[in-house]
């Protein structure tokens, strides 16, 4: 760091106090440095060990073998999907550590200004443990929101982390109930938040499954991403900040230290129980994928992450729906789309969301993936949906995509309903009738008529043959009936002639 006026005294006595700590190591016992390469032989041992545990995602079937990596927990995920590609431990409750302020950020984001200002109190600045990551605010400074996420994505500073809570919730007490609020809100389900920053504390504990879900949702906000890209950033005097510094993310990836193609950013943490935790995002290939290591050594957070990343880059592709999938929406069925309807050529009223893909084996294909349908589109921010459709590969879901009704009928039919005026009935009747659209098949509609038609034809032949049958016999009947008299009055004068 650059260091303004109080900067300066505060690095003064950082230095003092490392020239006392180093006057003090000279009289330290041989045997202290004994005890730390154990310890550190022990850590790496750990590290190694931890190689060998199992790989979920190995025993699906053709599925591509993930590398062996010595992290207790790993995860590799498509954002745009959820698509877990790589799986280790996903489920098992560990420390996040100062990966934690992901979720922190997002809250800040979600609930605040840039320009809202951030006062620091008493509290955020001294409740912190002796050593803790920090930028040096003071009590009764302030900076805009838009520095504090910086503060916090690129210095991991804790005192930051807290007066961001503040400023949000009233209190860090309420702000990390949101926290846990929001977890469960996205899926969460082996989640707890003591906290803002992720400093140890027993009861603060995630899985990377868990953070995979925080961090989609915190790497599909553009801003947060560019912040957490950033290798330096420069913090500027101002009335209510008085000093003019710098300073540096600790995430080597994105400093260059460790260079990787389509870095989106990543966020770094580390404390004695939660050892090395690291979330990175890449995105290529029209797949952007996070990966999440839990207790890791240095360097191997960064090493295990590019070839995990690597791993999901090289293995799979990103197949889109609307271009491969015949089975929902066939190009000649007649219930989607029709060509000789009386009143002309008519386009489909269905299709594939076509922003929609699924995630598969490079070695496998459309033809490979089993597939369901459901009418249940509750949640979904689409109004144009009907249906959704999932796919799977040898039982591992790799995607799902949405069929919805046309664009273009939908825009014709506001344009239909807003012709019509534009006082608050006729708006009322816009959007209803934008949304309730009933979409019918012309030449469905034309064979109906003509069935029936040609049964009312039918019904009036049949009635008119009878009617004319039953003249004919009346007139018959009649001759008859005449033909019997003329006989019987015969009859009668030859009996009376007779006598």
């Amino acid at each position: 760091m650059i260091f303004g006026s109080s900067q300066k005294i505060k690095r003064a006595a950082v230095f003092a106090a490392s020239i006392i700590a180093a006057a003090s190591i000279l009289t330290v016992d041989s045997m202290s440095f004994i005890s730390y390469a154990e310890t550190a032989t022990d850590l790496q041992t750990a590290a190694e060990e931890r190689k060998s545990l199992p790989i979920q995602s190995n025993e699906i079937e053709n599925w591509p073998d993930g590398p062996e990596v010595s992290s207790e927990a790993a995860i590799v995920m498509d954002i745009n999907t959820g698509v877990i590609l790589y799986a280790k431990n996903i489920h098992e409750q560990l420390y996040p550590a100062s990966t934690t302020k992901i979720m922190t950020c997002l809250l800040a984001a979600e609930n605040s200004a840039l320009s809202d200002t951030v006062t620091f109190s008493y509290e955020a600045v001294h409740s912190l443990p002796s050593g803790a990551s920090n930028i040096g605010m003071d009590e009764g400074q302030s900076i805009t929101m838009e520095e504090a996420l910086y503060g916090i994505l690129v210095g991991s500073a804790n005192e930051v982390a807290n007066a961001v809570a503040e400023h949000v919730s009233g209190s860090i007490d309420d702000f990390v109930d949101l926290m846990n609020e929001k977890a469960a809100e996205l899926g969460c389900t082996d989640t707890h938040f003591a906290n803002t920053n992720g400093l140890h504390e027993d009861d603060h504990y995630t899985s990377v499954y868990d953070m995979a879900l925080i961090a989609s949702e915190f790497f599909s906000n553009e801003l947060l991403s560019r912040i957490s890209n950033t290798p330096r950033y420069h913090f500027v005097a101002t009335d209510t900040q008085p000093d003019d510094f710098y300073i540096s993310n600790t995430h080597a990836i994105v400093t260059g230290e460790y260079t990787y193609s389509g870095l989106v950013g990543g966020k770094t943490g580390y404390t004695n129980e939660a050892r090395r935790t690291l979330v990175t995002c890449a995105e290529r290939d029209g797949m952007k994928l996070v990966c999440i290591v839990f207790k890791n050594e240095a360097p191997s957070q960064y090493t295990d992450t590019i070839t995990l990343l690597d791993y999901g880059f090289n293995n799979f592709q990103a197949v889109n729906v609307a271009d491969n999938d015949e089975t929902y929406i066939p190009d000649d069925s007649a219930f989607f789309q029709s060509s000789s309807d009386i009143f002309g050529d008519s386009s489909a009223i269905l299709e594939f969301n076509e922003d929609d893909n699924i995630i598969i084996p490079t070695t496998a294909t459309m033809e490979d993936v089993d597939s369901s349908i459901s009418y249940d589109v509750t949640g979904l921010d689409n109004d144009r949906a009907i249906a959704v459709v999932s796919y799977t590969y040898n039982g591992q879901y790799v995607g799902s995509a949405t069929i919805q009704t046309v664009a273009t009928l939908s825009n014709s039919s506001t344009q239909w309903s807003s012709s019509a005026g534009t006082d608050s009935e006729n708006v009322e009747a816009e959007s209803f009738s934008t949304n309730n659209v009933i979409y019918i098949n012309v030449r469905y509609i034309v064979w109906i008529l003509l069935s029936v038609a040609f049964l009312i034809s039918m019904i009036a032949i049949v009635h008119s043959a009878l009617i004319h049958n039953h003249i004919i016999h009346s007139k018959e009947e009649r001759r008859r009936m005449r033909k019997r008299k003329r006989e019987s009055k015969k009859f009668k004068l030859n009996i009376d002639n007779y006598k």
